[in-house]
């Protein structure tokens, strides 16, 4: 992974932690698509959890591995605008129960019993985990003054 800027005041790690929303960004033979995703990072790899029923991008995994990810934390009270791109490929792998709570807890709390149910009863047969391996980082802080 190439780090080709990085002036956010935080460590990429920080940063990651952050319950924010990805932006995966695919071609397709119908233009340019953009899906917002939870995700986790670990082992300097972004990873998703993808239903396969019904959805679309995980197809376009199959098809062309390139992606690109955009992630901001912005609030406008305090200026704050932090924003990390990545462009890499993608892959999609087996589901794995302990990553995916890991990145359930994140969004949604320690105890899984205080999920929604269709977040505790996931069919490791309907879904899979989609990796996403860093080939360039931009971490760049474009924070203004209030």
């Amino acid at each position: 992974m190439e780090l080709i800027e990085h002036s956010l005041d935080v460590s990429l790690d920080a940063f990651f932690d952050r319950p924010l929303f990805a932006f995966l960004a695919q071609g397709s033979p119908e233009g340019p698509r953009v899906s917002p995703l939870w995700f986790l990072w670990a082992d300097d790899r972004l990873w998703h959890i993808a239903q396969l029923d019904g959805r679309s991008y995980p197809d376009r995994i199959r098809q062309d591995s390139r992606v690109a990810v955009g992630i901001v934390d912005f609030d406008a009270a305090t200026g704050r605008v932090e924003h990390v791109g990545i462009r890499g490929a993608a892959q999609l792998r087996e589901y794995d129960p302990e990553r995916a709570d890991r990145l359930l807890a994140k969004y949604l709390g320690d105890d899984p019993a205080d999920w929604p149910e269709r977040f505790r009863a996931v069919d490791a047969e309907g879904y899979r985990l989609v990796e996403v391996t860093p080939e360039t980082v931009v971490a760049r802080d474009q924070s203004y003054p209030v």
